[in-house]
């Protein structure tokens, strides 16, 4: 099994040299920290990933949640894991001090999630806790915040989000779950939930559901959803715990992330499910968006760290693994065999992955950095942040997730045939990343987000400020010799994206959507390579002025260097391809919309 599954000094170099994160703690409610506060976080994050998760990667998987007469057990090392979290104050580590938490930026607590990801995320409990406990405290009565948070955040009670049913999917329009009043002020709950991440487990002494529902003559479509807080037990009027009628009835035997269990929830079926509504009726799926950036981040988190473990497999094993000899050695038959690094398909395999995950990293960091500043900023400085950030969503859930697919495929490539076997946790790496292009909207649906609403909000604010950002670094590029001609190119990238765009828009002006849309995930496929080339010609100018400067040695000077040729590694090998994207997109020929004369499916 590999002995790395990160670079700490990678995420260093990131969070203090690249987007300088002590920057935030010029903001008042950040002030209480520092670099050092941040890197404290950082080393407890690994240490709990270090003992309590890493070294039960495969023995998670292997050991899959059961459902028996009604409970659900799951491997014993998930209750220490909980425990140690919320003793770390890890799971509130983003929330407020009064809330009970740390008020960390949102960038240091997504790194703690891919530290913990990158270890092992088929124990991804911690994050599911943290998400719900936060719309509690962003939309709950005081009476909900002080009975449900502190238990949730001290790792004793496992939050969900309980929005999916078998007949709704992603349209959440279609959800039936009824919510009836009562004279107490509850309601009573009644239907069906479905792929409930962590939504029963012995490992917590409670369940909170967050759970969207219709309250008894609501509105049709999304304007009649409510949320509710539904615990799988409440209190009685005694104060005594008791069972609140969700009965798990199906536990979804999964592909991958096998060590977290997908229930299938029924509630009410002894018409006694009591659920407490989470602020205004009907305002249930506005709540749920408003939380949908941070949790986007997440999925987008999960992916690369994923990603980032099995790009580390195979780098140890490419350094260990001897075979042949070099391709200008091939006939020296008496000679040592080389280890497989030294090939270039291999090299090209391997960088493929660092550019990818490395760069889906700094992303998301990049998006969280603007969601801290969004809520902590005042005026011009907030709105612009939020802008950029709401732009930026789709491409940093489905850049990690589609790309880090297509990284550990070739992180398995890299292993042959061993790759393909349990003797390597690559084969289920390549099992638990494939979730994620569907978790919190999948890249149909974040394409559609991005070319339909995000790319024209506000009058095309929000493209024009990112082509800016990106500006800014294309002139700092053009200060170095070496990375000049990279500044160039994406400058040119910039064009060719804003061609695409201007193609494309007479569909929408006429208010023919479906054209307009029909090849909206690769317009997505071309913006995301764009931004990930800003944020790695972002790094190379850091890297570049880290050598002109500090004159670094040894690993220093080989990580700075090893930036920089990433870098161009990305540009010459992934840049291009979006010219057949850019081609394909500006194409009059439609294949995909459906046409009376066209029956070929």
């Amino acid at each position: 099994m590999a002995t790395t599954y990160f670079s700490k000094r990678n995420l260093h170099f990131l969070l203090h040299e690249v987007f300088n994160a002590e920057e935030l703690t010029q903001y008042e409610y950040f002030s209480a920290h520092d670099r050092e506060t941040f890197n404290l976080v950082i080393d407890s994050a690994t240490y709990i990933a270090d003992t309590l998760m890493y070294p039960y990667l495969k023995e998670v998987d292997q050991n899959q949640p059961e459902l028996k007469n009604g409970q659900v057990t799951v491997h014993p090392k998930v209750k220490e894991f909980m425990h140690a979290m919320g003793e770390a104050g890890l799971i509130g580590a983003g929330f407020s001090f009064e809330q009970g938490g740390q008020q960390l930026p949102q960038m240091i607590s997504s790194l703690v999630g891919f530290i913990l990801m990158a270890a092992n995320n088929g124990m991804m409990y911690s994050g599911l806790t943290s998400g719900a406990a936060h719309l509690i405290t962003s939309f709950g009565s005081p009476a909900l915040n002080e009975f449900y948070v502190p238990q949730m955040l001290a790792g004793k009670w496992q939050g969900t989000m309980a929005l999916t049913e078998p007949q709704a999917g992603s349209s959440l329009s279609d959800v039936t779950t009824s919510a009836t009043p009562q004279p107490d002020g509850t309601y009573k709950i009644k239907g069906q939930k479905v792929f409930i991440s962590a939504g029963d487990h012995d490992a917590a002494e409670n369940i909170v559901h967050l759970m969207l529902a219709r309250i008894d003559g609501a509105p049709k479509g999304t304007k009649g959803i409510s949320l509710f807080v539904v615990p799988k037990y409440r209190p009685d009027e005694t104060g005594a715990f008791v069972d609140n009628d969700v009965q798990s009835t199906g536990v979804y035997h999964k592909m991958g992330q096998k060590g977290v269990p997908a229930m299938h929830l029924t509630m009410g079926s002894n018409d006694n499910t009591v659920g407490y509504l989470v602020g205004e009726p009907h305002q249930g799926l506005p709540y749920m968006f408003q939380m949908m950036n941070e949790a986007r981040i997440g999925v987008g988190m999960t992916a690369a760290a994923i990603a980032t473990a099995a790009y580390y497999a195979a780098l140890q094993y490419a350094r260990e693994r001897p075979q042949s000899r070099r391709l200008n050695e091939k006939n020296r038959l008496d000679a040592p065999q080389t280890p497989i690094i030294n090939h270039p398909d291999v090299r090209r395999m391997l960088l493929f992955q660092k550019s990818v995950t490395e760069g889906s990293l700094a992303l998301l960091l990049e998006a969280a950095r603007l969601y801290d500043i969004s809520r902590v900023a005042e005026g011009e400085e907030k709105e612009n942040a939020f802008l950029l950030l709401d732009l930026l969503m789709p491409v940093a859930k489905s850049f990690p997730s589609e790309m880090g697919v297509q990284s550990v495929s070739q992180s398995l490539q890299t292993f042959g045939g061993y790759g393909f076997t349990e003797d390597f946790p690559v084969e289920q790496l390549y099992r638990d990343i494939r979730i994620t292009p569907i978790y919190e909207g999948t890249t149909g649906i974040q394409a559609q987000d991005l070319l339909g609403r995000k790319m024209t909000m506000k009058g095309g604010k929000a493209p024009q400020l990112l082509f800016a950002e990106i500006s800014k670094v294309i002139t700092d590029a053009s200060l170095f010799d070496e990375l000049k001609p990279y500044g160039d190119q994406l400058a040119g990238e910039l064009k060719r994206t804003q061609d695409v765009f201007v193609s494309l828009m007479p569909y929408a002006m006429k208010g023919d959507t479906e054209r307009y849309l029909a090849d909206a995930t690769l317009f997505l496929e071309l913006f995301g390579i764009v931004v990930v080339a800003w944020q790695w010609l972002k790094q190379a100018v850091v890297a570049r002025q880290a050598l002109l400067t500090r004159n670094p040695e040894g690993d220093e000077l080989a990580f700075y260097e090893g930036k920089i040729h990433t870098m161009k590694f990305y540009f010459h090998y992934e840049v291009p391809k979006t010219l057949g994207l850019a081609q394909r997109l500006k194409d009059p020929e439609v294949l995909t919309i459906v046409s009376e004369k066209e029956l070929a499916l």
